[in-house]
């Protein structure tokens, strides 16, 4: 049963690394226009681009969304003490847990912002890609929450996998189609439909974007990569870190599911911040699949955001925007690249990264689900996996440290993928050396 160790206040401000940051982040780069796209006009309200280059360390949070944030937020810390009498390990395990709120998982944090922020820009309906689903739902919500109109683009793999999720969504009020769609835009992109594979989450973004230019009022809404979404995820590390303190204990390693970065940027950077300041040395380790490895195998360069052709250039890890994305089921750790925060974080050996199979981490899944009674989402049981992984070395060493990570979302929605990997069906899948080069191959040329 969930129990909250120690209740605090919902955050009144969202923390900004970018302001201890002791380097430069990369400039974004914009491409150059073709006569088809020399019109298109990239729509973000003017708040998130202040926002996205601000140096303030701290940025307060509206009191319209911190109303709404207070409807689940706090969220729960919980010490996994079964977990740790099971593994017989002297760490203790505490996790942070996301899943309680209508769109179950961490993608609230943003989704209720963002649809504030647009709303006040004039924006009446927002368009965007999901993987999982986890993003559009929270998006939905926020539309709803602030009266607009919602368009969801989902992976395709995901929108079969996961029906559940997009009937929630539809319950939200938003329309959902997979990815690719389809649909012919006149926005003066060209897609090209056939040469997208059902699990690429670029795609999927590109057709939002398509979609927004295409109908008046529409604006595209992004939930992971840029550094505004991962600002506004900075209440989960906010609220863990002062819990944690009422408890007069601090985290050792801090450890989150990676995708774009949102999820692991928004429990690891206000702890990061310690590090930063000298006061402190917290390991912050990430953990994606070893399907879609972009810290772990990807290369340090320039790429596209999405498949457009027109959004600007960003210094990311990345495996290529042309990356064939395998179906598998923690659809939200798809990305082909990751932020260029998290991702020059890592460059410069402030974080740390980590890959693991699919099955693997189902199994950990299980294994947390029957001791802890809580059904993780996939994704988050990445981190779940590489919490237990941390607590079998400290075993193995004789140390006591104190673990934390996010358990970003439920798993609920995700059933048919248990299904699949108590009935044996589950395969995993790593990109050889080859598909990466292939892909890297087509990278932009850039000159630094």
């Amino acid at each position: 049963m969930l129990k909250n160790v120690h209740d605090v206040e919902a955050p009144t401000h969202w923390y900004n690394v970018v302001a201890d940051l002791p380097f430069e982040l990369p400039k974004d780069i914009v491409q150059p226009r073709t006569p088809e796209t020399q019109n298109i006009k990239l729509q973000l309200p003017l708040e998130l681009v202040r926002q996205s280059i601000s140096r303030d360390q701290y940025i307060e949070i509206p009191e319209e969304v911190r109303q709404l944030y207070k409807s689940w937020r706090p969220t729960p810390l919980v010490r996994a003490k079964n977990l740790e009498n099971w593994l017989k390990t002297p760490a203790k395990i505490y996790y942070k847990y996301e899943g309680n709120n209508i769109s179950g998982s961490h993608k609230l944090c943003t989704g209720i912002a963002q649809a504030y922020y647009y709303k006040k820009a004039g924006a009446v309906r927002l368009t965007t890609g999901t993987g999982a689903g986890q993003w559009g739902t929270a998006l939905a919500v926020g539309c709803r929450s602030f009266d607009l109109d919602c368009k969801v683009y989902m992976v395709g793999a995901s929108y079969n996998q996961k029906p559940y999720r997009r009937t929630i969504m539809q319950m939200q009020g938003a329309d959902v189609v997979p990815s690719p769609s389809g649909a012919k835009q006149n926005s003066g992109l060209f897609l090209d439909q056939k040469k997208v594979d059902t699990g690429n989450m670029a795609f999927a973004v590109t057709e939002a974007l398509a979609d927004a230019l295409s109908n008046e009022g529409s604006m595209l809404s992004v939930g992971s990569g840029e550094a505004y979404s991962i600002l506004h995820s900075t209440a989960i590390g906010i609220e863990a870190k002062e819990q944690l303190s009422k408890l007069g204990e601090t985290p050792d390693i801090v450890i989150a599911s990676l995708g774009a970065g949102s999820n692991f940027g928004g429990i690891a950077l206000p702890i990061l911040k310690d590090n930063l300041e000298g006061s402190k040395d917290v390991r912050c380790r990430s953990v994606e699949p070893s399907a879609c490895p972009k810290l772990t195998r990807g290369v340090y360069r320039y790429d596209r955001t999405d498949g457009s052709g027109i959004t600007p250039l960003q210094k990311m890890y990345t495996l290529g925007n042309n990356f064939r994305t395998p179906n598998m089921h923690a659809g939200g750790l798809r990305y082909h690249a990751c932020s260029k925060i998290i991702s020059a974080l890592y460059h410069h050996n402030l974080i740390e990264a980590v890959a693991y199979p699919q099955t693997t981490v189902f199994k950990s899944a299980i294994i947390f689900h029957q001791l802890e009674g809580v059904v993780p989402a996939p994704e988050s049981a990445h981190a779940i996996h590489g919490a237990i992984q941390e607590a079998l070395k400290a075993k193995e060493e004789g140390k006591s440290p104190n673990i934390l990570f996010c358990l970003s979302g439920h798993g609920l929605y995700d059933l048919s993928a248990y299904e699949q990997f108590l009935s044996g069906k589950m395969n995993d899948y790593s990109p050889t050396d080859a598909d990466i080069a292939d892909s890297l191959e087509k990278l932009p040329l850039v000159e630094e």
